[in-house]
């Protein structure tokens, strides 16, 4: 594999840098030389590029969906656990489904990586009919999205390893919600699967055609992409939520300068944040 020294040089760096946040929105410090070598050294060398200038010329003149689709891949972050950071999926059930008594339930995972934030939505709302029956309309829907094609094969065919579903999910839920396909492989359910679509989305693009949603889940995927972005992507979210709809984030993203458009809502903990009327 090609060294860093080598394959990374200054004027690559920046133009590469720039091309992924022309095409996916993802934002790279001005440091991050070395997770492009580690992410691309394979690329670079199996097309036979001594230097990412190389690369980001063959991108450029069009040179291949499928190089694009590859470089995009590798450069995206897919850490996911189930039921992560716990207290959005606290308040979806305690306090936003209770709320959700009209059509019948429609919400979106945005950057649903390999599936567990969606299955475990999917599982949360399981829970909550079993609880208080009649409450929800019938009908409800995921849809999950996500710029990684390779992650979303992954999630789409609902099978984890041991070790991934070991990470946030207790043996009760297990058991419950997964049929063990062998000795190291489980199953999501298809009742719970069967709630789920998903979906390629570039979130730098378009969104509108995916319809309104009453809830947004948009976790752990802003703090990838500059302010301006941040402020577009949830301005645009913020127009798919019906009035009165809910917009999760992440743990370490906030709303700023959008104040018009989201109403914070303190739930302790955690904290929700309910789309204005505009």
């Amino acid at each position: 594999m090609l060294s860093t020294t080598n394959a990374i040089t200054p004027n690559g760096y920046m133009r590469f840098r720039e091309y992924l946040q022309k095409v996916c929105g993802i934002s790279l410090s001005d440091n991050k030389q070395y997770l492009v070598a580690s992410r691309l050294g394979k690329l670079l060398d199996r097309e036979g590029f001594s230097r990412i200038e190389q690369l980001v010329d063959k991108l450029e003149r069009g040179g291949g969906s499928t190089l694009k689709e590859e470089v995009i891949n590798a450069m995206t972050t897919n850490e996911t656990l189930w039921f992560r950071d716990i207290h959005p999926f606290t308040i979806l059930k305690e306090k936003v489904l209770p709320e959700m008594t009209g059509s019948p339930l429609r919400i979106w995972s945005a950057a649903s990586s390999t599936g567990q934030e969606p299955y475990s939505i999917s599982m949360v709302i399981e829970e909550f009919k079993a609880a208080r029956p009649g409450v929800l309309k019938s009908g409800e829907r995921i849809v999950a999205t996500d710029i990684c094609t390779n992650i979303l094969k992954h999630a789409k065919q609902g099978e984890y390893d041991s070790l991934a579903i070991a990470r946030g999910l207790g043996p009760d839920l297990q058991r419950r919600y997964f049929d063990k396909v062998n000795d190291s492989t489980w199953k999501i359910k298809a009742s719970i699967g069967a709630r789920v679509e998903f979906k390629y989305l570039n979130l730098i693009d378009s969104f509108s055609s995916l319809g309104k949603f009453d809830i947004i889940f948009c976790r752990n995927v802003l703090i990838y992409f500059t302010v301006d972005l941040k402020l577009d992507i949830l301005k645009r979210m913020h127009a798919s939520l019906k009035p009165g709809g809910y917009l999760f984030l992440g743990g370490s993203e906030a709303l700023s300068g959008l104040s018009d458009y989201f109403d914070i809502i303190q739930c302790h903990p955690g904290i929700v944040y309910k789309a204005k009327a505009r």
